[in-house]
């Protein structure tokens, strides 16, 4: 069989298999299980639209919080029924049309992204000048703006209240299905010539000047197109959690996103996707660590926090010694992983068990 059909035939077997396990957790698993997969999935979004920005234009931004806000308030506003908007927004109401509008999940999904995009392009004009430092500066305080302004506009975002009673929309379908799409958007983006031009802006800004490479075009548009994603992000997550407010998008989930691309690997797409599933499942197995924990001749009890310290040692464990993260630069692909040695030892123990499986005989 040619490497190529290979491949092919591995990737259909794959989509088949997530397809069938969607089902299967739609139906017979756990809610709770259904959430932190749906949780999984939509950091998964965030990662990659963050790793855009961070790892493949070489930009160190720390705004995602806020198109994420921006995101997720559009999204809830605009898929909450009338008359919920009208029983929250007791103390001033909402403003006109968006008192009435309800539009279907998908429309509003799409108007939190390109609303998100929107502000971010509008972000990406003064704040691309800068570079390093400055640049992360510039970003954390225009999401930390987007935050105070949500948190005082009561006629639109019902200020520091939030919003409640968000239709619970999102589903494994939605955020799967959303996350398949943006990981082959942006494979398709960073293979094209945009993203070799990203590349090279990452590598040497003056090099890739001197090549004929519009800086700012090119940045802009690594800007927006994350931005984006981020707003989708987070329409999925304010459908999902059915409740948001300011503080939930404070630079603490910023540095969450940033953790998962870190760890996966700044530049791998595969990475952030990897490292989102980790860091999520870790964070709610290690949740016993805030409680008292019974071992039958003594009772630990828990301390509030420990959970985050002890998850913070662990990351740190694997920062120092997969300096580059998980997967580096490079993303998943079929050919390395039935060359690694991990599958060469799996595969020599199988033939051995059947081997001897036939000599028994």
């Amino acid at each position: 069989m040619e490497i190529k059909t290979r491949n092919r035939v591995l990737t259909t077997v794959s989509v088949l298999l997530l397809l069938g396990f969607i089902a299967f957790a739609e139906h017979f698993l756990d809610l709770y299980i259904v959430r932190i997969l749906n949780v999984c999935a939509i950091y998964a979004i965030l990662g990659m639209s963050m790793n855009l920005i961070n790892g493949f234009t070489g930009l160190f931004s720390l705004g995602h919080a806020g198109f994420m806000a921006v995101g997720a308030y559009t999204t809830a506003l605009l898929t909450m029924p009338p008359a919920v908007k009208n029983q929250i927004f007791y103390l001033a109401p909402l403003i006109k049309p968006l008192d009435q509008i309800n539009l279907a999940f998908p429309l509003a999904l799409l108007a939190g992204g390109l609303l998100a995009a929107v502000v971010g392009g509008l972000i990406a004009a003064p704040v691309l000048r800068l570079k390093g430092d400055y640049l992360a500066i510039a970003t954390l305080g225009f999401a930390e703006i987007i935050r105070v302004v949500f948190t005082n506009t009561q006629r639109i975002t019902n200020g520091a209240l939030g919003l409640k009673g968000i239709p619970a929309l999102t589903n494994l379908w939605w955020s799967f299905g959303t996350a398949a799409f943006t990981l082959v958007f942006l494979v398709s983006l960073i293979n094209s010539s945009y993203g070799r031009a990203l590349k090279a802006i990452r590598e040497d800004e003056i090099a890739a000047e001197s090549m004929g490479i519009n800086l700012a075009r090119h940045k802009t548009l690594s800007f927006v197109i994350g931005a984006f994603f981020a707003g989708i992000g987070g329409g999925l997550l304010g459908n999902l959690l059915g409740t948001i407010d300011p503080k939930m998008f404070s630079s603490m989930f910023t540095f969450n996103i940033l953790l998962i691309v870190v760890l996966g690997g700044m530049g791998s797409l595969t990475g952030s996707i990897i490292s989102a599933f980790i860091v999520t499942i870790a964070n709610e197995v290690l949740r016993f660590l805030d409680e008292s924990i019974n071992l039958g001749f003594v009772v630990i009890q828990g301390k509030v926090g420990m959970r985050s310290v002890v998850f913070s040692a662990l990351l740190m464990f694997v920062v120092l010694f997969y300096r580059h993260g998980l997967m580096g630069t490079n993303e998943f692909s079929w050919d390395r992983l039935l060359a690694s040695k991990a599958y060469r030892r799996l595969r020599g123990l199988f033939k051995k068990e059947r081997t001897e499986g036939v000599v028994d005989r």
